[in-house]
């Protein structure tokens, strides 16, 4: 996990010359809880995710920071596949995505199997974890052999997720639905011109 360290300098004008700056580091944001909800507010309606870090701490961690930031409002279920899962994760905005994009998180090992409504990052290989997820429509024990460690599960609403709308299918070049590249570049537009009937997230945030 990266985090920024945010640095203030206090200017002190007519100050006395032996007087130099106090530099102050701000604190790093505290350590997510071992169990935490996030409520996920969208077209088709509310479902919570309860995430475990015991499951696979450095995925839980990273989908936490990703959710306080609000990366996941507006974005869209760009991969609807019935029968298997549920992906989403590249936000609206390119400008925004090119920054969290390159935050890739070591690999967690597979603790959980991918049983129906867990969630898990999607990669393209080893330590390529970063912001796109997928929740398990069906048991899909082919994926636990292949590295993907569940984080956390659907605990309220997996009727609204078997509801998003699926009917573009696979994503390009597999099938017909949206191509995962162009999203990254062109953003909300080319998913509003061309899969004008995705459904998006309205809203993602940590219970109370």
């Amino acid at each position: 996990m990266r985090w920024t360290t945010a640095v203030a300098l206090a200017a002190c004008f007519g100050c006395a010359p032996e007087k130099t700056a106090r530099i102050e580091e701000a604190p790093k944001p505290a350590k997510p809880p071992e169990v935490y909800r996030v409520k996920f507010e969208t077209t088709k309606g509310d479902f919570v995710i309860e995430v475990r870090r015991e499951w696979a701490p450095r995925g839980a961690d990273q989908f936490h920071e990703l959710v306080r930031n609000k990366f996941y409002d507006g974005s869209h279920f760009f991969r609807v596949v019935r029968g298997f899962v549920v992906q989403f994760g590249i936000n609206k905005a390119p400008s925004i995505q090119r920054l969290w994009g390159p935050m890739q998180i070591l690999d967690d090992p597979v603790a959980q199997k991918n049983k129906k409504g867990t969630v898990s990052y999607a990669k393209t290989g080893p330590n390529t974890r970063a912001t796109q997820v997928f929740i398990n429509l069906a048991d899909n024990p082919s994926l636990d052999k292949t590295g993907f460690a569940p984080f956390g599960q659907v605990v309220e609403g997996m009727e609204v997720v078997e509801r998003l709308w699926s009917a573009y299918g696979e994503v390009a070049p597999r099938g017909n639905g949206p191509d995962p590249t162009k999203i990254e570049v062109e953003g909300e537009p080319y998913l509003e011109r061309s899969f004008p009937r995705l459904d998006r997230i309205l809203r993602a945030a940590l219970a109370p």
